[in-house]
């Protein structure tokens, strides 16, 4: 019986789990190669997709049928600081195959600049939400149910940015890997 639990980890019954430090290991497979999963956010013109996104959802809800401004708005705001989420909170990991999973445990947040916080790319990735949640208040005319929506979208995307929750996972609906 004690055969079949060798080599693997044990769950934790918490719910907050905080991933540990990088071994010598996993740094070095890190500063081998640069992480082409992380390092498109620091190249020319990946700023400026984030208007554009935001524009284009804006657009595709103005020209459904029946949608009025503060709820396409809203939806706008939803629908960025949802992908947004996703992409940069949720997903952990690189598609590529080619650092021996050094980044395995990290979230694409937690792989940006190093890891680094208070960096330009971060600084702007998180005003981006706050600045999206400001015009998303005033366009819907400062209503408390668009406001409530808004706000609660916001905080959903800006508390994982915070640096008290680097490397912090939350394990409601994730469950951690057995190896």
């Amino acid at each position: 019986m004690s055969q079949n639990k060798v080599g693997r980890r044990r769950r934790s019954s918490s719910i907050i789990y905080q991933e540990p430090a990088e071994s010598i290991e996993h740094t070095s497979d890190q500063a081998a190669l640069p992480n082409l999963n992380a390092n498109w956010v620091n190249a020319k013109g990946a700023w400026t997709i984030h208007f554009v996104l935001i524009i284009l959802l804006k657009i595709f809800y103005d020209i459904i049928p029946g949608v009025s401004q503060e709820t396409s708005w809203t939806l706008t705001n939803i629908s960025y600081m949802f992908g947004s989420f996703l992409m940069f909170h949720w997903v952990r990991g690189i598609p590529f195959e080619f650092n021996a999973g050094a980044y395995d445990n990290l979230n694409m947040w937690e792989q940006i600049d190093n890891g680094d916080q208070y960096t330009p790319t971060k600084k702007f990735l998180l005003c981006v939400p706050i600045c999206l949640f400001l015009l998303s208040t005033h366009y819907t005319h400062y209503d408390l149910t668009y406001f409530t929506i808004n706000f609660l979208a916001t905080l959903g995307v800006v508390i994982p940015k915070l640096p008290f929750w680097h490397r912090l996972r939350i394990g409601l609906f994730s469950s951690e890997l057995e190896e």
